[in-house]
C-alpha cells in the first residue's frame, strides 16, 4: 500500500469522509487528502495511501484547474449557496464584455482575501470555528496565482468561468472578488475541480467503485506525486547505502533542490537533496519502516 488514488469526489460529502471511506479499506495502512474541497465540490481529489501520505505537499503545490459557477444578485457569509444566502436585487447587470475585463484584471500574482469561513487558523483556531459562532473573523490577505481566467458560459445572473490557479486560492472568494470590482455582488453555486497537476477528471475514480477487491487496481505509483522531480535512477549499492542514509553521487541537474531517486523500473524509492559530496534522503522510501 504504497501510491495515490485519483478519486472523483460527490457533492454533499467532506473530503475527510472520503478518506475515512479509503482508510477502512486500506487499515492499516494511513491515508490522507492533498488538497480539501468543499462539501459543495466535485471533482479531483488525490488521496496518498501508506509512506506516499508523506508526499501530499507536492501534490498540494501542483497547478489546479477549476470549473466554477457563480451567481449575480446573491451573497452569503460562506461566499457560496451552502450559507445564509440573501437576495441583493437592482444590479448592477453587468455585460458580458465587462465581465471579461473584470476577469483580466485578477490574472498573475493577486492579493486575496480568505474566507471567513475556512481551516486557516486564527490565534490557533479555525476561522470557520469562530465564524459558525458569531465572533469577528479578519483574516489577512494572501498572495495566490491565477494564470488563467476564461468565461465559459453567461446569461445574466449566471457566469461560469474555467479557473487555473496555483496553491491556496479560493476560488469563491475569487468570485466575490470579481463581483466586487464590477460593483455587485455573488455566490458560487457549484465547483468541480479538473485537474491538480497530471491528475485529471476524466482518469479519476468514484468513491463507489473502491472496495476491498478493486483499491490496488485503482492505485496510481508514488512516482506520480513528484512528476515535477528530475529524477536519478539508483544502482543496487546506492539503494542500500540510501536505505541506510548515506550519501551518495550526484549525477543529475546539479542545480537541483530535489531530486527523485527510482529503481530501474521507474518506482520511488526517495526524496534526495544536495549534501556535501553529493546526494542525501529527505524522505527515505527504502527501509522497511517506510514501507510500514
Amino acid at each position: 500500500m504504497f501510491g495515490l488514488l485519483n478519486i472523483d469526489k460527490p457533492a454533499g460529502v467532506t473530503s475527510r469522509y472520503v478518506v475515512d471511506h479509503v482508510q477502512r479499506i486500506v487499515a492499516p495502512a494511513k491515508a490522507g487528502h492533498a488538497g480539501t474541497l468543499d462539501p459543495l465540490a466535485t471533482g479531483v481529489l488525490v488521496v496518498c495511501i501508506g509512506p506516499a501520505t508523506r508526499l501530499i505537499p507536492y501534490v498540494q503545490q501542483a497547478p489546479k484547474r477549476y470549473i466554477g459557477k457563480f451567481h449575480f444578485g446573491r451573497e452569503s457569509d460562506t461566499e457560496d449557496i451552502e450559507g445564509n444566502v440573501v437576495e441583493r436585487p437592482g444590479g448592477p447587470f453587468p455585460q458580458r464584455a465587462q465581465l471579461n475585463a473584470a476577469l483580466r484584471q485578477f490574472v498573475g500574482d493577486i492579493k486575496q482575501r480568505p474566507p471567513a469561513f475556512s481551516a486557516l487558523k486564527l490565534n490557533g483556531r479555525r476561522a470557520y470555528d469562530l465564524a459558525r459562532k458569531g465572533k469577528k473573523v479578519d483574516l489577512k490577505p494572501r498572495q495566490v496565482s491565477i494564470q488563467d481566467l476564461r468565461l465559459v458560459e453567461y446569461e445574466y445572473p449566471i457566469w461560469t468561468v474555467e479557473i487555473r490557479c496555483g496553491s491556496g486560492t479560493y476560488v469563491r472568494s475569487l468570485g466575490r472578488d470579481i463581483a466586487e470590482a464590477l460593483g455587485t455582488v455573488a455566490v458560487m453555486s457549484e465547483l468541480q475541480r479538473m485537474e491538480i497537476g497530471h491528475f485529471r477528471l476524466q482518469d479519476a475514480c468514484s468513491l463507489d467503485e473502491l472496495t476491498d477487491q478493486s483499491i490496488l487496481s485503482h492505485l496510481k505509483p508514488a512516482i506520480n506525486a513528484v512528476a515535477m522531480l528530475p529524477r536519478q535512477t539508483l544502482t543496487k549499492d546506492e539503494r542500500d547505502q540510501i536505505a541506510n542514509g548515506i550519501t551518495i553521487e550526484h549525477r543529475c541537474c546539479q542545480q537541483a533542490t530535489e531530486i527523485a531517486a527510482v529503481d530501474a523500473a521507474g518506482n520511488l524509492l526517495a526524496i534526495l537533496v544536495p549534501r556535501s559530496g553529493g546526494l542525501g534522503p529527505s524522505r527515505n522510501f527504502t527501509s522497511p519502516e517506510d514501507q510500514a
